[in-house]
């Protein structure tokens, strides 16, 4: 299946323009986000394990237990702070 991704904020200065991912039916938020891991420098620096990352699924935030479908769309982007 194909998931279509998106960045915000420094994610999008770190990683560039949107783009997609091609995943196992089934596949979760987490599992995308390891993917991406996978593909090394600069996913694996902007989207590392331990690093304050939110994810939304069609525009609604979501845990990194949500499953994908094919055509969803993922974003992902750092968390906002008020101040």
């Amino acid at each position: 299946m194909t998931v279509r991704l998106k960045f915000f904020a420094r994610l999008r200065e770190q990683l560039g323009a949107d783009g997609a991912l091609q995943l196992p039916e089934g596949s979760t938020v987490g599992q995308a986000r390891d993917a991406l891991l996978a593909q090394g420098e600069p996913a694996a620096s902007a989207l590392a394990r331990g690093k304050a990352v939110r994810a939304a699924l069609n525009q609604t935030l979501c845990n990194e237990a949500a499953v994908l479908q094919d055509g969803d769309e993922l974003a992902f982007f750092p968390p906002v702070t008020g101040g």
